[in-house]
């Protein structure tokens, strides 16, 4: 008997859905820091085994639209509602449930089978959890609970065993070498965003997007030129910083972790660029792959 099916995590921001989705795959293809709308497109992880395929999708948090940007992200989101094998809704041991009571209230209708997983309970005590799971289970009633700490590896097997029990029978979607439907165009301006999120404060890296203008590969070395794009003038100072100081900072943190992920010699061009109020386009948010 072989099992394949699509398994969409989804959930709000700063619950670790990103790093959920990279234990359960084993690979870091989700961007991961500390601050909320990290994730901004719907990325997908392939798990192979001899008798198995696992589709993961990991999604945009939900949210309350305040600009074009944030449509197009929720649109990811709703969509992992309709092609969904198995749901894994992501909450933590602090989420108050009801913070997206008409989402949930979608998910409940949607009738497909749902994991709620509890996550980051390494930094809860044992009252404050099961508070939780009582939260949980009144908001979802008919979903199975895990609770997992996804940073420390905690139930991440037990998480996994239960997705394949409820996974259909059916033959693999994608080749079995797959890992996932991303080029290494996207994974390049991931990882620069990642860098912009991790360098910037306030609104910068909000209002930032990444273009690969240009990916060379060559048998020694991957030649890679991008453009940062911001929404402001007074924005583009920033990024740059004094003599370029941080825009140096930021593209040698990208391509030492670009290096590590390709497992070859990178060399990085980065330029800045006003797009003004792009967040708010249809022409930019089409032009970067938000709109089709």
């Amino acid at each position: 008997m072989h099992r394949s099916g699509f398994v969409n995590i989804i959930g709000n921001p700063n619950v670790g859905k990103s790093t959920l989705m990279n234990a359960l795959v084993g690979e870091r293809l989700s961007i991961i820091t500390s601050k909320a709308q990290t994730t901004r497109h719907r990325i997908m992880g392939i798990v192979n085994g001899e008798d198995f395929q696992i589709v993961y999708s990991d999604t945009p948090g939900v949210l309350t639209p305040n600009y074009k940007l944030q449509e197009s992200m929720m649109r990811f989101v709703v969509g992992a509602l309709k092609d969904a094998d198995v749901l894994v809704y992501v909450t933590d041991t602090v989420e108050q449930m009801d913070k997206h009571a008409d989402f949930l209230e979608k998910v409940k209708l949607s009738g497909i089978p749902t994991i709620a997983v509890i996550n980051k309970i390494d930094l809860t005590t044992p009252e404050r959890l099961d508070a939780q799971v009582c939260q949980v289970q009144r908001t979802l009633p008919e979903a199975k609970i895990v609770p997992t700490s996804a940073i420390k590896q905690f139930n991440i097997g037990g998480l996994f065993d239960l997705i394949l029990s409820m996974l259909p029978e059916g033959e693999p979607f994608y080749p079995k070498d797959a890992l996932t439907d991303r080029t290494l165009r996207f994974f390049a301006s991931e990882i620069i965003r990642e860098k912009v999120f991790l360098t910037y404060e306030k609104e910068v890296p909000y209002s930032i997007e990444i273009v690969v203008d240009e990916y060379r590969e060559e048998p020694a070395i991957d030649r890679i030129s991008c453009t940062i794009y911001v929404a402001r003038d007074s924005q583009k100072g920033i990024v740059i910083g004094h003599k370029g100081a941080m825009l140096k900072r930021v593209g040698t943190q990208a391509r030492e972790e670009l290096e590590a992920f390709l497992g070859k010699k990178v060399f990085l061009q980065l330029y800045v660029k006003v797009d003004e109020g792009w967040r708010d386009s249809q022409r930019a948010l089409k032009h970067f792959g938000y709109i089709e």
